[in-house]
């Protein structure tokens, strides 16, 4: 039976704050949660989760993962504590590192989360930025070594905006050697400094490209993934953006020139029949909710490893 090894990074920030090595093991670990072939007890270890930004996946996943490893999370809403008044991070965080064992936090800046890290003597785990979404690319990749196994021969492309989770899609798949192809308007590139890390840590060094016709990006690829066009704080740019990324949704005419055994995701929440169709979001292709399901395994995995 696996057990969980301790990742060397205390926290858990970026993709990049583990290896190769420790994201299959992640994945592998967590597919023993799914099957039930492991027991691990966190008693008495307790989550703080603090949500700047609405969640519904990500909250209720780390709830339920941390009730099944026997722990406990606290729920700081920043409307009802101290942290929506303003007190500094570098406080909260060194109260809360006394209380809490982990803290699993989702926020706008990549810098407000590296502040809670800098100071808080417990791990800390993106549960979100406007930079990153690492704990959703684990479970994705979980769910894609589900249907393929093999990472080698997979071709991911995303199709929509290059942002948080598109950034999280490459850096994992540089680690992973999964051919990446983002596929977004011209202008909506994933974050630059973001690739230019991901092509330092892949063994391929043409594993990432950027396409910006749909049509052409999608021939031979094993995945088709997308996610809403404007992202949680974008709500002034939703209308310019709709404009923008007319074309780039998930239908059937793309899905024909995908792979024959191609899957479908999404991060959700999903605008049916605006970045993706609803036919194809409830085709036989689709791995949505499998892949919405594997959030909960792949943060049983990552508490298990920091927290054990």
């Amino acid at each position: 039976m696996l057990k969980p090894n301790k990742i060397v990074s205390s926290n858990f920030l970026s993709s990049l704050d583990i290896s190769n090595e420790e994201v299959i093991n992640l994945l592998n670990l967590a597919q023993n949660f799914k099957n039930k072939d492991i027991n691990i007890q966190l008693k008495n270890k307790v989550l703080g989760l603090i949500f700047d930004k609405s969640s519904t996946r990500t909250r209720v996943s780390f709830q339920v993962a941390m009730s099944r490893l026997g722990g406990t999370t606290i729920d700081l809403n920043p409307t009802t504590s101290q942290i929506g008044r303003g007190e500094p991070i570098r406080d909260t965080a060194r109260v809360l590192s006394r209380y809490c064992d982990a803290l699993a936090i989702r926020t706008f800046k990549q810098s407000d989360l590296e502040e809670y890290a800098r100071w808080s003597s417990k791990p800390v785990i993106n549960a979100l930025t406007d930079l990153e979404h690492p704990c959703q690319a684990l479970a994705d990749f979980m769910t894609i070594k589900e249907e393929f196994n093999d990472f080698s021969k997979v071709v991911l492309t995303f199709i929509g905006d290059g942002n948080n989770v598109a950034n999280s899609l490459i850096l994992c798949g540089a680690l992973l050697d999964v051919e990446v192809r983002i596929s977004c308007p011209k202008g909506y590139e994933p974050n630059s400094a973001i690739i230019k890390k991901a092509l330092e840590i892949s063994n391929k060094k043409d594993f990432l490209k950027i396409i910006n016709d749909p049509h052409v990006a999608v021939v031979g690829s094993n995945v088709l993934y997308t996610d809403v066009w404007s992202s949680m704080g974008e709500e002034n740019k939703k209308e310019k953006k709709d404009i923008d990324f007319d074309g780039f949704n998930i239908n059937n005419d793309l899905l024909k020139k995908a792979k024959k055994d191609a899957i479908v995701l999404h991060c959700l929440p999903a605008y049916r029949d605006k970045e993706i169709t609803n036919e194809v979001f409830e085709s036989k292709n689709s791995r949505i909710f499998e892949q919405a399901e594997n959030r909960l395994h792949v943060q049983q995995a990552l508490l298990a490893s920091l927290l054990s």
